[in-house]
């Protein structure tokens, strides 16, 4: 194809020269002839001009594509690995030795890192390993589990976005049931936290954060610090049966949808400067 139209374009260029020329002969026989030729060749030449401008253009979409395809494929490889470390990364969390499961969960939190759309899998996978039956006792020989944890508590925090990021990507977490010591979400950013019948041992801190959604911390327990001053929810606060047997910190926090304390317990509250968007039913140690 490509020849055959090479060679229309030059029997059209040819033909414009002659037309081209011959016509101004024709015209004014008076003319110089070498001004008849140069016009004629102008003419033809410019055809041949428009042949190279479409030719380099197609050349330009070939490699365009060429570039595009190559793209798509490295990018398809670059999904497969990622998947292939996604999938190792997640057998290898319910190793038994402490070490492994450690790197693991920096494998996952690398991924998540580099490859946005599994961040909130990564974390949905964290809370799940928090999720899962512990009980601290004294003298307790599988201490090590606890380190694993903390580490999952860590990477989990580093994984959110800080509090002064604007328009960041939102996340959920879901640590139902779990065992909490030393977690630290202050200054972070998420959408929907829930620590429903989660039990919380020695300080954890959720001060200066901003919850986008709801917070429900129902039938969960509290033994030592709850720091959650500063901080500003924009929906529902459930904190129905949450036994709090240590102090709890409230400080100027910003409550902004439904807030309920049926049957919640208190020992020590500090909650000067709260601000409740809904009317709510304090409790009696909420309002000393």
């Amino acid at each position: 194809m490509r020849k055959s139209l090479l060679l229309s374009t030059i029997l059209a260029s040819i033909g414009a020269f002659l037309l081209v020329g011959g016509a101004l002969l024709l015209i004014d026989p008076g003319a110089p002839k070498h001004e008849a030729i140069k016009t004629g060749g102008l003419a033809g030449g410019a055809i041949v001009a428009l042949y190279a401008l479409w030719l380099n253009d197609r050349r330009r979409k070939v490699e365009e594509a060429r570039q595009e395809l190559e793209s798509q494929r490295i990018e398809h490889d670059r999904s497969r690995v990622a998947d292939e470390r996604f999938a190792r990364a997640v057998e290898l969390l319910g190793h038994e030795t402490a070490q492994v499961r450690v790197g693991a969960m920096h494998a996952l939190a690398g991924l998540a890192k580099s490859r946005a759309e599994y961040t909130q899998t990564v974390l949905d996978i964290l809370c799940a390993y928090l999720r899962q039956p512990y009980r601290k006792t004294k003298n307790d020989p599988e201490e090590i589990e606890l380190e694993v944890r903390l580490t999952s508590q860590r990477l989990i925090e580093d994984l959110l976005p800080r509090l002064e990021e604007k328009n960041p990507p939102i996340y959920d977490l879901n640590l139902t049931k779990a065992h909490l010591e030393f977690m630290d979400l202050s200054y972070r950013q998420v959408g929907d936290l829930y620590m429903r019948v989660a039990h919380f041992e020695d300080s954890n801190s959720f001060h200066h954060m901003k919850i986008h959604g709801h917070f429900y911390v129902t039938e969960a327990t509290m033994n030592g610090r709850f720091h959650m001053h500063h901080t500003e929810i924009a929906g529902k606060a459930w904190f129905s049966r949450f036994t709090a047997r240590g102090i709890a910190l409230f400080t100027e926090t910003k409550f902004g949808g439904e807030t309920k304390f049926t049957g919640s317990t208190w020992a020590d509250v500090k909650a000067d400067g709260c601000a409740f968007a809904v009317k709510a039913d304090l409790p009696e140690a909420w309002r000393n």
